[in-house]
């Protein structure tokens, strides 16, 4: 029971990451109606991007310093490579078929990755983090005793004040109300004098942060990859449809589930008793998240938190 305890933990931890990642693909699918196959791309450079940054400021401002300079500045160049990505390509693509934009966003993963791979190469790469996320914390409950990463436990605290701060932006503000009445009635926002090209612009600019900020917290516990943006982006959309299309708060449901589901079920062969233990050994645990994504849409389509669109 403890270890499937710390699993959930570690599960959670996960989960939050990965809901930074596709709460940006909810955004842009809900605001631009586009579905992104490139949000993994830009997650991927959100990593390069942070070891770059910290790389050149560390002799400046130490470790420490380089690991939160990173994560400030390598979602911004994300964020900014996004406003040129959506003016350029995206902006010809608003209100075209699926295909013609699964065509487009595939092309730019390729694009992308190979302009990573010439830049970086194949070799690995890791952002130091500070001493004060090193280790692990331990918590006696009961009989059980618990032991914690410091830094899953700062991923969770990121990945909640994120989750915060979306709803406060999208629900509180007015670049909010005018983003939720431009999905609606982009025809009436621009009569009234409101730039809607600069909206969509700005939303996808932060839908690319949010890859970005995902890629750099990713970064502080793993290493580069340059099949990172695949993994990412197989995982975000098994979310976006759990969760259902366009809702923040199933993206937020949809990656807890996956984050512990993937967890615990690396667990289960060594815990679940006979004739469990044989049963899930022959299930890989990175399938698991995909088979509760079937289970749901059989019974709700539409996803959890999703409207049935007519």
């Amino acid at each position: 029971m403890e270890i499937i305890l710390r699993q959930v933990i570690q599960g959670i931890s996960t989960g939050m990451l990965l809901f930074v990642v596709s709460s940006g693909l909810t955004l842009v699918f809900g605001v631009l109606r586009v579905i992104n196959f490139a949000h993994g791309s830009l997650y991927m450079l959100g990593a390069y991007l942070a070891v770059a940054v910290g790389a050149a400021v560390t002799s400046i401002v130490g470790e420490t310093g380089a690991f939160f300079v990173a994560l400030l500045i390598a979602p911004i160049l994300v964020a900014m490579i996004g406003a040129v990505l959506e003016f350029g390509l995206f902006r010809r693509i608003y209100g075209k078929e699926h295909l013609l934009q699964l065509l487009l966003t595939y092309g730019l993963t390729l694009i992308l990755g190979n302009a990573v791979r010439i830049i970086w190469g194949g070799g690995i790469y890791r952002l130091g983090k500070p001493d004060f996320l090193r280790g692990r914390m331990t918590y006696d409950i009961g009989d059980f005793s618990l032991r914690l990463g410091k830094y899953d436990l700062f991923v969770i605290i990121v990945g909640l004040l994120i989750g915060v701060g979306l709803w406060f932006l999208l629900q509180k503000t007015r670049f909010g109300r005018i983003t939720r009445a431009a999905v609606n009635n982009p025809d009436m926002v621009s009569a009234l004098g409101i730039n809607v090209d600069r909206v969509l612009t700005m939303a996808f600019m932060l839908g690319a942060w949010l890859a970005g900020i995902g890629g750099a917290l990713t970064i502080g516990d793993s290493s580069t990859s340059l099949a990172m943006d695949s993994q990412i982006i197989i995982r975000a959309f098994a979310i976006v449809v759990i969760g259902g299309l366009g809702s923040f708060a199933g993206a937020l449901i949809g990656s807890l589930l996956v984050g512990i589901v993937l967890s615990v079920g690396i667990v289960l062969p060594s815990v679940a008793p006979a004739p469990f233990d044989t049963f899930f050994s022959n299930i890989p645990a990175e399938s698991m998240p995909f088979i509760a994504m079937a289970l749901i849409l059989i019974l709700r389509p539409w996803g959890l938190l999703g409207k049935a669109e007519r």
